[in-house]
């Protein structure tokens, strides 16, 4: 056994959250905002054309927003309730961008009437209320993008196709709306760079079209898909922007649109680590090859994206030394009665063999979408306890 822990969050600072969660009841997530700010300027310098607007959705835990707000960063909001946060910490209308296509009259009214100008949509439903009840505000129109190479394509929901984007386009402008220009979302956690190559493409292809028509859009939201590390390699971020730089270059030359990013796995990913507790270790049989291992976390608690995203998890390197530890398989399972609360059905962690019952596991970059999908108290066990790091 190594100190691959190490390689998530460094000796330091893992010793320094062990020691401030050493007198803490599991289970929680303990977050590091910093660590949030490093990514933010990390994408800032590497991406230097490009408007952040953080997709708060992934962790819009306060001290992450704050920590973004600070550095300059703006906000792509889901709902009312998230634009209702951004307000109650002084986050005024015009640094959001209401990205969802799906959205009741009530929620543009309440957008508008709080400074939101920067609407996407996808249908021409929500563009006829959006010229009811947002007028002359700007509107991003959703590419339909299959996003292969993603964990999450996110290709069945949004989006439309672009001859339904030429017409939806025309509409907007015949209804006094700012068609502004046209959005897309690659799949969240993409490792296939050239996605992106395919998406920019697209956006060409449809700048073109429009100003054929005598209508010129003005900006590209390339949306979110960067990914944060988890288990398994990924490419560096300056790999990723540098690809986007030269395809935007490519495409668009000295005639570049205004550009958005909405990243929000890159950002929060990294960012925390949740502290859970072994609860029991069995055996089904005497035969059985593999241990059962039910921790004070699971499916239920922050950890429903199991499967698709491998977390990096370990036993305290400290304890269990390196090179003095054997290890071997295990299926990881949370602490409710419901048999679905398997984290991981296809995947075996590698424990080490002494582990024991009270012994605590790290669950590594679950910064983003755990705090976030931990919202029913089933069984009776509370949402994840949220902890900051200074």
């Amino acid at each position: 056994m190594d100190k691959k822990l190490y390689k998530y969050w460094s000796e330091e600072e893992f010793k320094k959250a062990k020691e401030f969660a050493a007198n803490k009841q599991t289970p929680f997530l303990l977050i590091d905002p910093k660590r949030a700010a490093k990514k933010y300027k990390s994408l800032k310098a590497n991406l230097p054309l490009a408007k952040i607007y953080y997709a708060m959705k992934a962790n819009p835990h306060d001290e992450i927003i704050r920590t973004l707000a600070d550095l300059g960063s703006n906000f792509d909001v889901a709902s009312i309730f998230e634009i209702q946060n951004l307000m109650d910490l002084g986050i005024s209308g015009d640094r959001m961008s209401f990205g969802n296509p799906a959205k009741k009259e009530s929620d543009i009214i309440f957008a508008y009437q709080h400074g939101i100008r920067i609407f996407v949509t996808d249908s021409m439903d929500d563009i006829h209320k959006l010229a009811k009840n947002a007028p002359g505000a700007k509107v991003f129109f959703r590419l339909l993008f299959e996003g292969n190479g993603a964990v999450w394509p996110l290709s069945k929901k949004f989006g439309a196709h672009p001859d339904m984007l030429y017409k939806l386009i025309l509409e907007a402008k015949n209804l006094g709306l700012e068609p502004y220009g046209i959005s897309f979302h690659v799949g969240s956690q993409q490792k296939d760079i050239g996605q992106w190559d395919h998406a920019l493409s697209l956006c060409k292809y449809m700048f073109d079209t429009m100003k054929a028509e005598g209508l010129e859009l003005k900006a590209i939201n390339l949306g979110g898909g960067l990914p944060t590390k988890y288990v398994g390699p990924i490419p560096s971020l300056k790999k990723y922007t540098d690809v986007i730089n030269r395809l935007l270059s490519e495409n668009f030359g000295d005639k570049m649109p205004e550009i958005m990013i909405e990243p929000g796995r890159y950002i929060a990913g990294d960012c925390g680590m949740i502290i859970s507790e072994i609860i029991l270790i069995s055996k089904k049989s005497e035969t059985s090859e593999h241990r059962w291992v039910y921790i004070d976390v699971g499916n239920f608690t922050g950890l429903c994206e199991t499967e698709e995203v491998i977390f990096p998890i370990y036993a305290d390197p400290e304890i269990y030394l390196p090179g003095q530890t054997s290890e071997s398989e295990v299926i990881l399972a949370g602490p409710t009665c419901d048999s679905s609360d398997i984290i991981y059905q296809n995947y075996k962690h590698k424990l080490p063999d002494e582990l024991k019952e009270g012994d605590r596991l790290y669950v590594m970059s679950t910064g983003a979408y755990t705090y976030a999908y931990s919202a029913v108290c089933f069984n009776g066990f509370p949402v994840l306890k949220t902890y900051i790091l200074r």
